[in-house]
């Protein structure tokens, strides 16, 4: 997500020290800085943010506060699942608040007010060992099942979450008293996760739990994919923690992580090259998302441990992504340089894990692959969201921003959108630009705690 020199875009906030040879406290702590953008720029970047945000708030459901799963504006809704919602996605779209608050998309007291509805709904809902479902009726708080044996908790997607409510926490921990009593009742929903009844009894995490199947989901998540932040979170909780072994053993599989000698007949990733695995031999990388997800807020500057240094690793994946586009091997219509980007997300035909293989890449893009990579591209993204904008406004922008996904290959433009697509585009364009949702979550002492645990590296641990 990072291309090869524009990321010097990047401006560096040089502080004086209070002391010779002392380095102030947002230098040492933030690894990320304020970006200035072009004036020409800087109304549209504001503006897609803008539009993009309002899912989360015009969009969201009424009841709950929370994101729904999906809004169509075309009104065709599968088993008229309007009343759905999401934990993940509403996870994304409470960062999103934040960020709306911040840059005055919506009244201090009014976001406020709406993130105490959404945490009110967490409480109140159903959970499971701490852990909330993948998607509930948000009228009622019941869990709505994702697949038949996925009725209870989602570990992943309530990791998406958590790392959204512990930003609330800092963001609100020093403020009046209503805010206090805000920042109080998220710092209780963490502590309430029981990541260690998700280790299943071994050395390793599940993504799911359900009261009437157990453990028959049989998920052990093994990286290289979007669930790095679950196991930071796991080895953070100061309640129901987990060993680093959980981590070494079962995300990183002893060191398999590292294994990318690829097979004969798969072809090189250009000049750009990963440094792990990717989940589903994806040698070209996976879905896009995996370079957004578990960075909303995990700072991924200087983020390194024994397997990666994850800025690298992100770049790496947004260049290669773009490279392909850019190539366009598959020879379809609309790809280039000012056009791309390749996530999971709807698709022609349903919805599908577009990726850079020319088994995988449909002919489909995503703009949030591009929105959401500004941090790591951001000359490519620009030009992406410039062209989108300038040249097919009529046939990509609604009420929430860009649609989800598009073809000019087949001429399909469809005006939908789903919250795990959206929420993204707001805070990794915020953090971007101003790095709130990486400092936020970076300040959580139980993080700093578990990433030393887990032998990291990172600015914010020096």
């Amino acid at each position: 997500m990072k291309r090869k020199s524009s990321i010097f875009f990047v401006v560096v906030l040089l502080m004086c020290a209070c002391k010779q040879g002392q380095k102030s406290a947002v230098q040492k702590n933030n690894a990320a800085q304020n970006i200035s953008l072009a004036a020409e720029d800087t109304a549209l970047f504001r503006q897609v943010q803008q539009q993009t945000f309002q899912y989360f708030w015009n969009g969201a459901e009424p009841v709950s506060g929370m994101g729904r799963e999906r809004i169509h504006t075309d009104n065709m809704y599968p088993d008229n699942d309007q009343t759905v919602v999401t934990s993940g996605g509403s996870g994304f779209g409470v960062m999103a608040i934040l960020v709306g608050i911040e840059r005055g998309f919506v009244g201090k007291e009014a976001g406020r007010k709406h993130l105490e509805k959404i945490v009110h709904f967490l409480e109140t809902a159903d959970r499971f060992h701490g852990a909330w479902p993948h998607w509930w009726n948000g009228e009622t708080g019941k869990v709505v099942p994702f697949g038949k044996k996925d009725n209870g908790g989602d570990l992943v997607e309530t990791s998406f979450m958590v790392q959204a409510l512990l930003c609330v926490r800092q963001y609100y921990q020093n403020g009046n008293a209503e805010e206090k009593a805000l920042a109080a009742r998220v710092d209780k929903l963490w502590k309430e996760v029981e990541f260690d009844w998700y280790r299943n009894g071994k050395n390793v995490l599940y993504w799911h739990w359900s009261p009437t199947y157990a453990w028959e989901m049989n998920f052990p998540v093994h990286g290289y994919n979007e669930c790095l932040i679950m196991y930071v979170l796991a080895a953070s909780s100061p309640t129901h923690g987990v060993d680093a072994e959980v981590y070494h053993e079962g995300w990183a599989e002893n060191g398999k992580i590292n294994d990318v000698n690829k097979p004969d007949g798969i072809v090189a990733n250009y000049q750009y090259k990963l440094q792990m695995k990717h989940q589903g031999d994806a040698w070209n990388g996976g879905p896009l998302f995996w370079a957004h997800y578990s960075y909303l807020g995990l700072d991924p500057h200087g983020l390194k441990d024994k397997y990666a240094d994850y800025w690298k690793e992100n770049t790496m994946q947004a260049l290669i992504n773009y490279q392909w586009c850019v190539d366009n091997p598959n020879k379809f219509k609309g790809y280039g340089a000012d056009s791309w980007g390749l996530t999971s997300s709807y698709s022609v035909k349903g919805y599908a894990g577009h990726a850079p293989t020319t088994e995988r890449d449909l002919g489909v893009i995503s703009p949030t692959a591009a929105l959401s990579s500004f941090p790591y591209t951001p000359q490519q993204s620009m030009a992406a969201m410039k062209h989108w904008y300038n040249d097919m406004k009529s046939k990509l922008w609604g009420p929430y921003g860009f649609y989800d996904a598009f073809s000019e290959q087949d001429n399909w433009y469809l005006p939908r959108y789903l919250a795990i697509d959206q929420g993204p585009v707001v805070v990794m364009m915020e953090n971007y630009r101003s790095g709130l949702l990486w400092k936020l979550f970076m300040s959580c002492p139980e993080i700093k705690a578990g990433l030393k645990k887990l032998n990291f590296e990172s600015p914010y641990l020096k």
